[in-house]
Parts: structure tokens; C-alpha cells; sequence
């Protein structure tokens, strides 16, 4: 069920909460049920060159293009950032972005460790968040019950994972999804707790109170 609005008005532009975990440890998963139960928090859509595995649909889990298109869009200067993950390239639409931003959402977005690090640089004060599967067994057992990886692709994953979590050290908070429910939970504590911090109190309200 979706949260209920909180007192005052948001902030003039949103903020930028980034998550980051190994492939198969839940944070795609993750940012879109927090996105559904949170207000004004929207889950940014990321561009694609992979193949849509089956059930994902184009614009909503992720925006699928070709090479061609990618490349001259990066070309363009479109992206905020982008990475080659697994073989295949991603990127965060920049006008997305502001768009919701300007509008006051505040904005999620699943991205490997490489984008991560270059928002880092480019967006110092977002928050950035790594999801840790409990154990590698049990990240293997995700990859495979995913049933669209061949055997040599979970292995590759598998080793760039043990590479990603090496980043660990790069994020603000740490969750361990061992249960679904509970990383929820912990994931909307952190962006509550980022949205009640003093600067992002509405004067206007706290004048009326006066």
C-alpha cells in the first residue's frame, strides 16, 4: 500500500538516492517496490543494448535500443552516465533526470558500480546504497532460478560480483537482502530519515506554526 503524502511541501528540486549490488542480489527488485510504496519518488528508467529477458516490458523495466541508437546518443551527451555491464551497454538518461528533479521528485536509480563511481564525482550529496545477497551460494541460486543466463553467462556474473562488492566502501549504507521484506523496509528508512533532515523542511510551514 503507498505511503501517505508527509507534512509540507517538497523540495524544490529532489534528490538522488543510488543503488548499486551484484547481478541477482534484488536491488532492481527493490527500487521499484520502494518507488511504488513511497510518495513523489520516481524510479529512473535505465537505456539498454540487452536483449529483454521475458516479461520485461520496453520503457518500463528498462529502455531497449540497439548499438546505433545508444552510441549516438552518447555521442550526444545524453546520458549522466553509462557503463558496459556484462557485455552490454547502460546509461542513465540526463534529461529524465532533471525533469523529475525540477519537478520536485526526488528519484531512485538501480546502476552497476562503475556508473555509481561516476555519479560519485558528478553528484557528491546523493546517497548511494549497495545491496549484498546474503552469501555468493545464494546469489548463484538467484541467477540460476532467473532461467535466461546460460551456465557461462552465471559464471561471469558470478566473478564481476565478487568484484563489485570489493566496492562496498564507495556507498553510504549497506543492506543485506536476506529477505525481501525486511531490505524494503530498510531501504524506505534511509530515504525517510534523508527526507527528514532539517534542509528539506518547508519554511513555510514551520512559519505557520509560529
Amino acid at each position: 500500500m503507498k505511503r501517505a503524502e508527509p507534512r509540507g511541501k517538497p523540495a524544490v528540486k529532489g534528490e538522488l538516492f543510488i543503488v548499486s549490488a551484484p547481478s541477482g542480489a534484488g536491488k532492481t527488485t527493490l527500487c521499484r517496490e520502494v518507488s511504488r510504496i513511497v510518495p513523489r519518488l520516481k524510479h529512473s528508467v535505465s537505456y539498454t543494448t540487452r536483449t529483454p529477458r521475458k516479461g520485461e516490458k520496453n520503457n518500463v523495466h528498462y529502455s531497449f535500443v540497439n548499438q546505433d541508437r545508444f552510441r549516438a546518443m552518447l555521442k550526444k551527451g545524453e546520458f549522466a552516465e553509462w557503463a558496459v555491464v556484462h557485455g552490454n551497454l547502460y546509461g542513465t538518461s540526463a534529461k529524465r533526470l532533471k525533469e523529475l528533479s525540477n519537478k520536485g521528485y526526488d528519484i531512485i536509480l538501480d546502476i552497476d558500480t562503475q556508473g555509481a563511481l561516476q555519479f560519485r564525482r558528478k553528484f557528491a550529496d546523493a546517497v548511494y546504497v549497495f545491496i549484498l545477497p546474503p552469501n555468493m551460494k545464494i546469489l548463484e541460486q538467484r541467477l540460476k532460478g532467473r532461467k535466461s543466463d546460460m551456465n557461462r553467462e552465471i559464471k561471469r556474473r558470478l566473478l564481476n560480483a565478487r568484484k563489485e562488492i570489493a566496492s562496498y566502501r564507495e556507498y553510504d549504507y549497506i543492506i543485506v537482502n536476506d529477505n525481501i521484506k525486511k531490505a524494503l523496509r530498510e531501504l524506505e528508512s534511509i530515504i525517510t530519515a534523508r527526507r527528514l533532515r532539517t534542509s528539506r523542511v518547508d519554511a513555510g510551514f514551520i512559519k505557520a506554526l509560529k
